[in-house]
C-alpha cells in the first residue's frame, strides 16, 4: 500500500480552499518555495497535475477537483480526531460515541447526559440509537466506544457488564379491559390482534425463543420495524402489542399502559457493551459510570 503524503495533502487542501499559493503558504507558515515543493512532490506521487497555475491565479484541474471531493471529508474527520485527542489530553474533555437502544435513548439517556454535562462540561457525545445487532457492530468496529443493548446479542470479542433485566409487557390502551390487570397470561390473548416487531430485531428473537410453539397460536396481525410504531398502533386502537416495558415508558403519554405477561414471563437482559482489550477514554469511563449508576439500580 502506498504511503500517504500528509504534508502534500495538507498543502493541497490549503491551496484549494484559499485559492492562492501565497495565502496557503501564510496559513501553513511556509515559504512559497516550500509549499510549491510539497505540491510538486504530491503531483509526482499521484502522476497527475492538480493545479493550473498562471501569474494571476491558480485553479484546480479536473483531476484536482475529483481528488478534492475524495479527500476533503476524510481530512476533516482526521482533523476532528486530532482536535478531540488534544483536547482530552489537555483536560478539555474530548468526545465519545454511545450506541444504544431507541427506548433507552428516549427514557434514560437524556438524564444521564444531563449529569455528564454537569461533571464534564467539555465532553461532547454522539448518540447512535440503533437496533441490538447494529449496536454490537458499531462497538465491534470501534465506531462507538460504549453500547447499551441486549446482552445476548453480543459476541466473544466484546465485554458485557449486566445493567438491568427488563420484562416484556402487553401494551394496551389505558381504558382497555385488560389495562387494570396485575398480569395477563399468554393464553388469555390468543386470538387477540397483536403487533410484533420484525425478525431482524433482537426483541423478536427473544420472544420467539421464549414462546416456542405457542407463538404460532398468537394472532400476530401486524409487523413493524420499530417499537415506537407498535406503541402508535396500540394508541390508535388498531391492535395490542408485546413490547419491552421501556417502550411504554418512553412513549411519554398516558394513552397506553403496560400489563405484565405471565405463563411464561419473558424478559431481556440489557448490558453495557465495550470492545474487549480496548483502552477506555476518560470521557468513556465517566459516561460508563453514570450509565451503571442509573440503569444498574433496581427499578432503573
Amino acid at each position: 500500500m502506498a504511503r500517504t503524503d500528509f504534508p502534500g495533502l495538507e498543502a493541497f487542501l490549503a491551496i484549494a480552499e484559499r485559492g492562492s499559493f501565497r495565502a496557503a503558504a501564510a496559513h501553513l507558515n511556509l515559504s512559497q518555495t516550500a509549499l510549491s515543493h510539497r505540491i510538486r512532490k504530491l503531483e509526482a506521487n499521484l502522476g497527475v497535475r492538480l493545479f493550473v497555475r498562471t501569474t494571476r491565479q491558480v485553479s484546480l484541474t479536473a483531476a484536482g477537483r475529483e481528488f478534492l471531493g475524495r479527500v476533503r471529508g476524510p481530512a476533516e474527520s482526521l482533523a476532528d480526531a486530532f482536535a478531540a485527542l488534544a483536547a482530552a489530553a489537555a483536560g478539555g474533555g474530548g468526545s465519545i460515541a454511545l450506541a444504544c437502544l431507541p427506548t433507552l435513548a428516549m427514557r434514560h439517556i437524556p438524564a444521564v447526559l444531563a449529569e455528564l454535562a454537569q461533571s464534564h462540561p467539555q465532553v461532547s457525545v454522539r448518540v447512535l440509537d440503533l437496533s441490538a445487532g447494529e449496536i454490537v457492530e458499531r462497538v465491534r468496529l470501534g465506531e462507538a466506544e460504549l453500547g447499551v443493548g441486549i446482552a445476548a446479542a453480543a459476541g466473544p470479542d466484546l465485554d458485557i457488564q449486566p445493567l438491568l433485566t427488563e420484562p416484556f409487557v402487553l401494551a394496551c390502551p389505558a381504558d382497555h379491559p385488560l389495562a387494570g390487570r396485575r398480569g395477563v397470561a399468554w393464553a388469555e390473548i390468543e386470538g387477540v390482534p397483536l403487533v410484533r416487531v420484525s425478525p431482524q430485531t433482537g426483541n423478536r428473537a427473544l420472544l420467539d425463543d421464549a414462546l416456542g410453539p405457542r407463538r404460532e397460536a398468537m394472532a400476530w396481525r401486524y409487523e413493524v420495524q420499530h417499537l415506537s410504531t407498535a406503541i402508535a398502533l396500540v394508541a390508535a386502537r388498531v391492535a395490542l402489542a408485546v413490547v419491552p416495558a421501556l417502550a411504554v415508558e418512553a412513549s411519554g403519554g398516558d394513552r397506553v399502559v403496560g400489563v405484565p405477561l405471565r405463563d411464561p414471563a419473558v424478559s431481556r437482559r440489557l448490558g453495557l457493551i465495550t470492545r474487549r482489550g480496548a483502552a477506555p477514554s476518560a470521557a468513556g469511563q465517566a459516561l460508563a459510570g453514570l450509565l451503571r449508576a442509573r440503569l444498574g439500580r433496581p427499578g432503573g
